[in-house]
Parts: C-alpha cells; sequence; structure tokens
C-alpha cells in the first residue's frame, strides 16, 4: 500500500529521478522557461521553489543545500547571484506552470514552466485616469476643449 507516500516514480529509478530533475532544473534556471510534459513540470515545480527559497538568503549552508540539485558551479552562481534577490520579496509561489497542449508524438499534455518574477515587472504601469465623476468635471473638460473665439465654425454661423 502507498500510505503517506508522497511524489510520482515517473517509471524511473530514484537515481534517473534525480538526475532527470536536476536536468531540468538546470535548463530552468538557464534559460527562465521550459517546456515539459505536466507531470514532469508540478515535480520541478516543488524543487525549484525549494532551491530559489535558499537562493534568497546567501550563506554557506544554503549554497551547499542548493548544490546537491544544481551541481554546475556556473548555474549555482547565476542562481544565488541573479534569481534569488528578485525573490526577496515575494513568499513562495516562484515558479508558474501554463498548459500548452498535447504533444503529436505520444498525446502527452505539455506545459511551459517559468520563474514567476516577471510580473514584478508589468505591475510598475502607471494606472490609467480614470474617467470624471460629476457633472462640473464633466463641464470644465468641454469648457477646456471649445474651440478659440473668433474662429468659423460651422455652428457659430447659423
Amino acid at each position: 500500500m502507498r500510505h503517506k507516500k508522497s511524489g510520482r516514480k515517473y517509471s524511473r529509478t530514484r537515481e534517473h529521478r534525480l538526475a532527470m530533475f536536476r536536468n531540468l532544473l538546470m535548463n530552468l534556471i538557464k534559460y527562465s522557461r521550459i517546456k515539459t510534459t505536466d507531470a514532469k513540470a508540478k515535480g520541478l515545480k516543488r524543487i525549484a521553489d525549494r532551491v530559489v527559497s535558499f537562493a534568497k538568503k546567501k550563506d554557506l549552508s544554503n549554497v551547499r543545500k542548493a548544490s546537491y540539485y544544481v551541481p554546475n558551479k556556473e548555474l549555482l552562481n547565476k542562481l544565488f547571484s541573479e534569481i534569488g534577490p528578485k525573490f526577496t520579496n515575494r513568499n513562495g509561489g516562484y515558479t508558474r506552470i501554463y498548459k500548452i497542449g498535447i504533444r503529436q508524438g505520444d498525446s502527452a499534455p505539455l506545459s511551459m514552466i517559468e520563474f514567476a518574477y516577471e510580473e514584478e515587472k508589468k505591475a510598475k504601469k502607471p494606472a490609467k485616469k480614470s474617467a470624471p465623476k460629476n457633472k462640473k468635471e464633466v463641464e470644465k473638460k468641454e469648457v477646456e476643449k471649445s474651440p478659440v473665439e473668433g474662429s468659423n465654425t460651422p455652428a457659430e454661423n447659423v
């Protein structure tokens, strides 16, 4: 029985699963966005969020914990110097998964997984001006837009 056993097996041995997720995570760090199956994306989200939370606070212990999942020193440096600091004000949810369709060869559902720091850039747009709420504001705007005195508009000639 599988009582209280979490995680999927993906029809792989433990070592193969670990290698698969390490490779997926390193590609996610390298490219910030990858395309994979739904099940692998959901499994990767769990690991990626854990590693990003290590990268938010740079100390020797967290570097060693993250190096278990990211053995490449260049990518580990990128994780701690670029990706981690972008999430200092965020408490979880560092990755986002989009469903993108079905793979043609084997009909496997595909997903796009990416880091979620893109929305913070979009949130800095200036707010739109609101419409006037009362009649006085509407009348003031009409007065400001009225044509210059002395011009020959069709309404004045009548």
